[in-house]
């Protein structure tokens, strides 16, 4: 189960696991944003490939309108699949 929180207008912070089943969740959030935005993800343990996706899509979307998606507070597990997966290339983690 994932929920997201609005920590302000332009950061949201994660919670719980994200995969297949919270996409739309996931999505309609991630949409209503059209400024450079940063996802907490300090209270995430999980995301599946297609959580990933939609982050992907979210990246891109921003991208080409001069903004961006940054990804902050990942733990060892979540740093590790983005290593593997070669995005953390082309996301921005900040601190």
């Amino acid at each position: 189960m994932l929920t997201i929180e609005e920590v302000n207008e332009n950061e949201l912070k994660f919670i719980g696991e994200f995969d297949a089943s919270q996409e739309g969740l996931a999505s309609e959030k991630l949409e209503k944003h059209d400024e450079t935005l940063t996802i907490d993800m300090e209270s995430l343990n999980y995301i599946s490939s297609m959580g990933l996706g939609v982050l992907v899509k979210t990246y891109h979307r921003l991208n080409e309108n001069g903004q961006s998606l940054r990804l902050k507070n990942l733990n060892k597990h979540l740093k590790d699949v983005f290593k593997y997966t070669r995005l953390d290339q082309i996301f921005e983690f900040v601190d």
